[in-house]
């Protein structure tokens, strides 16, 4: 892969379940070092495109290549370089976090040994350390949250896909998960982002890009979406998207609570 090869692209996509159609014509291409935030209301097709962009997918039309390879034809190679934390993941709960993280580690092909030192490392910044040894099946969803985390990131990959990460965390680790996210990004890590909160979207993103009914309809930085309309991103997110009557919509919720 050359320098000036796109790490993400995706030319023409168009993605449907049965007669559903989800993306329609889906243009994209992203450089090395991008933090780009993927956003869009439910069923716009957000995560059917990172599942595309992984390998989950493939029957699709149009083209879809990451960090130079085509993700029909080397989906196997892609796995070992990218790292995905979805919105919703079953761990296998009776393992413990260490357990699960070598397990993850093995599927690398990483040594056991490097492994196991990596993720104390890790479960111990993630204020995990105390639990590494114990079952997952009494863990909060914040916990899970973590382990997750550092199972997409201990291999160290290239790109780096992310489906609402934050769930569930607390507030002191939504910190620092944005900042890992920042460092990541600054030492030539690509990611590719998808939340529903807006704010941080907005903090961390280089670039923005709004999908609705299948296709993007907004694409660029937030000062420049902001040229467009001066507003935050969530009002622009709700005027590009359809969803700007909210305000209406909590009175009449207020109203009908104190009937």
């Amino acid at each position: 892969m050359t320098n000036d090869q796109p790490v993400i692209q995706l030319i023409n996509i168009h993605k449907s379940y049965g007669d559903t159609p989800v993306l329609q014509g889906i243009n994209l291409s992203v450089t090395a070092g991008q933090v780009v935030g993927y956003i869009g209301p439910n069923g716009a097709g957000k995560s059917t495109t990172l599942k595309i962009l992984i390998g989950m997918l493939p029957d699709y039309t149009g083209e879809a290549t990451v960090l130079g390879l085509d993700v029909r034809t080397h989906a196997l190679d892609i796995k070992r370089r990218i790292g995905y934390v979805p919105e919703n993941a079953a761990l296998y709960d009776t393992l413990t976090p260490l357990e699960y993280l070598n397990f993850v580690g093995q599927l690398y092909d990483l040594d056991r040994s490097h492994i196991e030192r990596k993720a104390l490392d890790l479960l111990r910044i993630f204020q995990l350390a105390d639990h590494a040894n114990a079952r997952m099946t009494t863990f909060s969803k914040g916990m899970r949250q973590k382990v997750l985390l550092i199972s997409g990131l201990l291999h160290n990959p290239d790109v780096i896909f992310l489906d609402e990460p934050l769930s569930g965390l607390d507030a002191n680790a939504v910190v620092l998960v944005k900042e890992i996210i920042r460092q990541l990004a600054n030492s030539g890590k690509t990611i590719f982002y998808s939340s529903h909160i807006m704010d941080v979207v907005e903090k961390i993103s280089d670039r923005i890009i709004i999908i609705a009914q299948g296709q993007i309809i907004a694409d660029g930085t937030f000062a420049e979406l902001q040229q467009q309309r001066p507003e935050s991103l969530e009002q622009l997110f709700a005027q590009l998207t359809g969803s700007d009557g909210q305000t209406t919509v909590a009175e009449e919720f207020i109203q009908a609570l104190n009937q």
